[in-house]
């Protein structure tokens, strides 16, 4: 478990542009069940994270579509929601980071950690957005 101090800041840059941070089971449960497009990020303190994905994640926010519900989980803080959230994005393995796009609680998209580290956000951002084009 990471100190809470060292954390903040990473879980706040999603939470202070209106992602909802899942830290329960039922929480995973009721916001991918639900109606609609959500997000889901899966945090993590890793470099690629603070470097490609939570900026990416912002920057594809900047479109005329957007997934109707933004959440986030944090992989090494809150486990059992994390292992809840990736039950839902099988048959892709565990990958922190890692961004997900249901549609009425069906997997439609998948950003796995291999698809994020070492490519820009702006690529990574135009990937999501083309998503949301799509399905949002």
């Amino acid at each position: 478990m990471y100190p809470p101090e060292l954390i903040k800041p990473m879980i706040e840059e999603l939470t202070n542009v209106g992602f909802q941070e899942l830290k329960t089971v039922e929480a995973v449960k009721n916001a991918i069940e639900q109606k609609g497009t959500t997000l889901v990020v899966v945090n993590s303190v890793c470099g690629c994270a603070a470097r490609n994905a939570r900026p990416a994640v912002l920057y594809s926010l900047q479109n005329a579509k957007k997934p109707d519900h933004l959440t986030t989980v944090f992989a090494g803080v809150d486990r059992e929601a994390t292992e809840e959230a990736r039950q839902y994005m099988l048959p892709f393995p565990p990958s922190s980071p890692s961004i997900a796009l249901f549609k009425d609680g069906e997997l439609v998209h998948m950003l796995e950690r291999h698809h994020i580290e070492g490519r820009m956000a702006e690529v990574i951002a135009e990937n999501l957005q083309q998503a949301y084009d799509e399905f949002c």
